[in-house]
């Protein structure tokens, strides 16, 4: 029985321990190849420019900035020209946009970031739920832990089809991604868990709406694009193509047409490549016009909401990885329906960072974006770790499966030769 026992736990004692090598593997990218030598940002960005030129489809912004400046850019177009002030549609990362917005109140003193939203709304309230209303507040609407379920992902309105209302939205979206609920509700304690919410960044244009007293795109203007100098950033469709739009393309490299989102808050701002540059300027440590005051603008990179034990979320931000010098490169990425994908990302403390637009290249920004943090921080990013897990659910399980063939295998033969004796 003492025998049977002890191989027992060094079996399980085996399983931790491939448990454990299976998931350092996976958080440190055991194997993976920087696609550059460190600190070689010539390398890199040659390296980056290569592989855009080899989709050979689609219209591509790239920049590549090193200590606070431009280092290099790079555009292509299988259609009309684009250059670094052609506007592209920018999906998600509108929210980190926004959320600068909602921070702007704050620092403005208008808002409270831990009230509860309900408290400034009129035109719109949250349908009957169990859990307390009073939990949903503009912090936790910032890093997805406010206790929405609603799992939206926009796909748009296309041209022709007439766009819901805000206040229609946040009931019920008429245009959610395949798979989410489109109720802006309260499925689960807020403050409990992090669910991502279009929804709820829906709710934040709102709330700046109800606050500032203006249309959502007139305030932006106002109190975070013009301040930036972000002279041709809009969250209008129509201005965008008058000043310039990216032609739209799919997935398979053909013309397509933008959609229109009843809650461009969160997935419609339209920017060039050189109003994102200086966004993220104006996000550096020791910038000489910053976006926010020091404590909001930490606030903001720091962590906020965890998942698989990791810091994910800001208050609008992915945390991507830790950064070298300390704290987190933070950014956002977007993703668009036909094939409207971009990501932004930067290292507050060096002032490094790299910005990919793209239409018709869907998978182009995140893989560069992810090559950038591995190759800036050593690090694989949480969003390249989320995408690892099946496959580390597969070591896991095959190296489980080794352990306990050779464990039974080697009990029988213990067995067996005991029987001998």
């Amino acid at each position: 029985m003492r025998r049977i026992l002890l191989w027992t736990v060094a079996v399980l004692a085996a399983m931790a321990l491939w448990a454990l090598l299976v998931l350092v593997a996976t958080l440190e990218g055991w194997g993976r190849q920087a696609s550059a030598p460190s600190g070689d940002a010539r390398a890199f960005f040659e390296t980056s420019v290569a592989a855009i030129d080899a989709a050979e489809q689609g219209a591509v912004a790239f920049v590549l900035i090193e200590k606070g400046e431009v280092f290099g850019e790079h555009y292509v177009s299988a259609g009309a020209p684009v250059t670094r002030d052609t506007l592209f549609q920018l999906a998600s990362l509108s929210k980190w946009v926004t959320a600068l917005g909602v921070l702007k109140l704050a620092a403005d003193g208008k808002l409270d970031l831990d009230a509860p939203v309900s408290r400034y709304l009129t035109r719109w309230q949250f349908p009957e739920s169990e859990f307390d209303t009073d939990g949903v507040t503009a912090r936790r609407l910032l890093s997805h832990m406010g206790g929405l379920t609603d799992g939206l992902g926009y796909l748009g309105f296309a041209p022709g089809i007439p766009v819901q209302t805000l206040e229609a939205s946040l009931t019920q979206a008429a245009d959610p991604m395949p798979g989410a609920d489109g109720r802006t509700r309260i499925g689960q304690a807020p403050g409990s868990s992090w669910s991502y919410s279009g929804g709820g960044y829906a709710l934040l244009q709102l709330l700046i709406e109800e606050i500032s007293g203006e249309p959502f795109a007139a305030y932006m203007k106002r109190a975070v694009f013009a301040p930036l100098g972000m002279s041709q950033a809009t969250f209008d469709l129509a201005a965008a193509e008058t000043a310039g739009l990216a032609p739209c393309f799919d997935a398979d490299g053909a013309p397509c047409a933008y959609s229109r989102f009843a809650a461009p808050a969160a997935a419609a701002l339209h920017a060039s490549a050189a109003d994102l540059a200086r966004f993220l300027h104006a996000q550096m440590e020791g910038a000489r016009d910053p976006a926010l005051p020091p404590a909001l603008a930490a606030a903001m990179s720091a962590p906020h909401a965890t998942q698989y034990g990791l810091p994910i979320w800001g208050l609008g931000v992915i945390l991507y990885a830790e950064a070298p010098g300390g704290g987190y490169i933070i950014g956002h990425e977007g993703m668009n329906f036909p094939a409207i994908e971009t990501t932004a990302r930067l290292d507050p403390a060096t002032g490094d960072g790299i910005i990919v637009l793209a239409t018709g290249n869907p998978g182009l920004p995140a893989q560069l974006g992810g090559e950038w943090v591995y190759w800036h921080a050593g690090e694989v990013d949480v969003r390249e770790i989320d995408g690892r897990i099946p496959a580390m659910l597969r070591a896991l399980l095959a190296g489980w499966a080794v352990i306990l063939f050779l464990a039974a295998f080697g009990l029988i033969r213990a067995r067996r030769a005991r029987r001998r004796h």
